[in-house]
């Protein structure tokens, strides 16, 4: 099972896929803002990062950028989540290097697939 930061601003969110994907056997790492979330990452090596684009302190593309951008974290898969969902937003999310793009509202077993295919090929 996997080790995930999961980088969400709204309580609701990070409450909800927290305890669905511990209930799954994976292990979850919380972040409430970007900064936090680079740090965390830096600090825990996750297996994959789940990030919010639209975070308090440092964006999701701030992060992704810094997450890349660094010898220690630039291998690990960063999946997207987002409430626009809007035409060019998959790509900008991609742009900015991320690996994958999840729109809001979250559809749990299309997000568990997505976490599946992205640290098979990361591993």
């Amino acid at each position: 099972m996997a080790k995930i930061l999961l980088v969400e601003d709204s309580e609701q969110i990070w409450d909800f896929l927290a305890r669905r994907l511990e209930r799954r056997g994976h292990s979850v790492i919380l972040a409430h803002d970007g900064e936090q979330g680079l740090e965390n990452a830096r600090a825990s090596l996750p297996d994959v990062i789940l990030l919010d684009m639209n975070l308090p302190v440092m964006d999701g593309w701030t992060a992704a950028r810094a997450l890349k951008g660094e010898g220690a974290t630039r291998q690990i898969p960063i999946i997207a989540l987002t409430a626009h969902a809007m035409a060019g937003d998959r790509d900008k999310a991609l742009q900015a290097g991320c690996d994958d793009y999840h729109p809001k509202p979250i559809d749990f077993a299309k997000l568990l697939a997505q976490i599946d295919v992205v640290t098979t090929r990361a591993g």
